[in-house]
């Protein structure tokens, strides 16, 4: 505590922990060390602090500063305590980055290919390291210093995932399974963040005839998949293939699909559900859509182009969306089905923060919320959208965009409405929800920041720089690739067609002042780096607050 001076003396302070333990004079007594002397670090005094522990330090830290500020008459203790402590909680934040108020900076690099995959770089967040495939394996990141904190060698066909866009809002994932080999030499390698959950284990072929072929899937396990039912329930209908590859018609019947999760370790079932067959538009059901699922063994090919089993994937972090003939559902790491009532071609299950949205097309945009288990927490009308990232504070919100009606509305996350107001203009896109404030821009590259309680425009920003007017879109025929945020200033990425330049621009989201601004993207590679051939810009990765740029030719990390 602190103790009162006299006339004249400096202020004393007496720095004791809450849980100090005290002798009969009140006075603190350093801890006894169990370990002192078998293992204790010879540079660290008995009862002393050790440097690996930074969490005590702040503990002990943060209360003296506010002390400090109240002793001394000044706001600017308080105001340091308040950036920590904003700081440190955008560290848990998908997207989110410790200080973005300052041009963005080279800080480190690590030169390698990174691929392949859907998209040569593809990347994923495991606990506090990003993780990407390269010609050494799986290769794990420290994002404060790019150091290489572990490697899992893989063979050449090994596929890993889920992994996803950097351009994409959250990366994270508990864990990532990679499926290689072909027969009997197949395996699925487990991989969570400090490297392989467990040795290779084998796949067995039986397996493989009884439940489909082997697919990556989310939360470490290994997906499998397969058409069931006698053939004689496939009812062509009136479809019809021409010799040119031309379909029409609907295919009324036919067989179900049956996917079923494994814990890519052990090989105990986690989950198995049915999604049925529905009656699909004959363009869904040809010979080539099988493809996405990789190995498929439900071939069954009827008139020639007609393929009434086949089926695909997109394996997400979060969810797993299959499609094919008679066949669009989606399905959660922990097994609930969404999206059965919606007819295939007319609908989607997405993302949409915490939870999910289930998305119609009938006329009238329409959507249904729910939770992370699967259950309906609410319904909207129009196109739902979460922001691409949030600071984490304020009340969860969704915007819709009903655009037949030129309607922009907000809800709450279980789908109470908020407010409704005029639609500005087509390709509204949610970028931001910082504080009370939501950051939108439309396709025309104008961005405006409302109040996220009332939905009234607190500021527009027309594209001006440096005193100059700008045009009514800064980023011209550019569109936003990525939005991250610090808490405080909103960082939107922007890149346009061939020959057109990625652009930088940070905004403060409670004025929508321009705090910096860059043409042409980060701090280009340092000379020699990477491989030869284009440098293929995936995006900005926040992990940890640490914000990384990923290429096919390496990752550098940016202050």
């Amino acid at each position: 505590m602190a103790r009162d001076p006299d006339d004249g003396d400096a202020y004393v302070f007496d720095l004791v922990e809450d849980d100090a333990p005290t002798d009969a004079a009140g006075d603190a007594e350093p801890a006894a060390d169990p370990d002192a002397g078998a293992g204790a670090d010879p540079g660290v005094p008995p009862g002393a602090v050790p440097p690996s522990d930074p969490g005590r330090f702040r503990r002990l830290a943060l209360p003296v500063a506010a002390v400090l500020a109240v002793a001394l008459g000044t706001g600017v203790a308080v105001d340091g305590l308040r950036d920590d402590a904003r700081r440190e909680r955008m560290r848990d934040v998908p997207g989110g980055v410790a200080d973005l108020s300052s041009p963005l900076a080279e800080d480190w690099a690590w030169s390698g290919v990174v691929g392949p995959g859907d998209s040569p770089t593809d990347a994923a967040v495991l606990g506090d390291v990003l993780a990407v495939r390269s010609d050494d394996g799986l290769v794990a990141l420290d994002p404060a210093s790019g150091a290489v904190a572990w490697t899992v060698p893989l063979r050449p066909d090994a596929d890993c995932g889920p992994t996803a866009s950097p351009r994409g809002a959250d990366l994270s994932t508990p864990a990532l399974v990679c499926v290689q080999g072909v027969g009997v030499e197949q395996e699925a390698v487990a991989v969570g963040p400090d490297g392989a959950l467990a040795p290779p284990r084998a796949l067995d072929l039986e397996d493989a005839r009884r439940y489909g072929a082997a697919h990556t899937g989310p939360d470490g396990t290994v997906l499998r998949a397969r058409r069931v039912g006698p053939v004689s329930d496939v009812d062509l209908g009136d479809a019809t293939c021409t010799p040119a590859g031309e379909c029409s018609g609907t295919i009324r019947a036919g067989r179900d699909l049956v996917l079923r999760a494994e814990d890519a370790v052990t090989g105990a079932e986690r989950w198995t559900v049915t999604v049925p067959f529905r009656p699909a538009d004959a363009v869904q059901c040809t010979a080539t859509y099988d493809a996405a699922w990789g190995g498929s063994d439900s071939r069954l090919v009827l008139s020639g182009q007609l393929a009434p089993d086949t089926f695909g994937a997109r394996v997400a972090p979060g969810l797993v969306e299959l499609y094919g003939c008679g066949v669009q559902a989606a399905v959660t790491p922990d097994g609930a089905v969404l999206g059965t009532d919606v007819a295939p071609g007319l609908g989607g299950t997405g993302r949409l923060g915490a939870g999910y949205a289930v998305v119609r097309f009938d006329g009238v945009p329409r959507a249904t919320l729910h939770a992370a288990d699967g259950s309906l927490v609410g319904r909207l009308t129009g196109y739902p959208l979460a922001p691409r990232v949030s600071d984490g504070q304020g009340p969860g919100t969704v915007l819709a965009i009903d655009e037949p009606a030129r309607r922009l509305r907000a809800y709450d996350a279980d789908g109470a409405p908020r407010w409704d107001v005029v639609l500005q203009s087509g390709g509204q896109e949610f970028l931001a929800q910082v504080g009370d404030t939501a950051v939108v821009t439309t396709g025309a590259g104008t961005v405006r920041g409302l109040d996220l309680a009332t939905g009234e425009e607190r500021w527009l920003w027309d594209g001006s720089v440096d005193g100059e007017a700008g045009d009514g879109g800064y980023f011209g025929t550019a569109s936003v690739l990525q939005a991250l945020t610090d808490g405080e200033t909103v960082l939107l990425v922007g890149e346009g067609g061939a020959g057109v330049a990625r652009t930088q621009v940070a905004l403060d989201a409670g004025t929508g002042e321009v705090v910096w601004h860059r043409e042409g993207g980060a701090p280009q590679p340092r000379a020699g780096a990477g491989r030869g051939g284009p440098d293929v810009f995936g995006g900005l990765v926040a992990v940890d607050g640490h914000l990384l740029e990923v290429t096919s030719r390496g990752v550098r990390g940016l202050v």
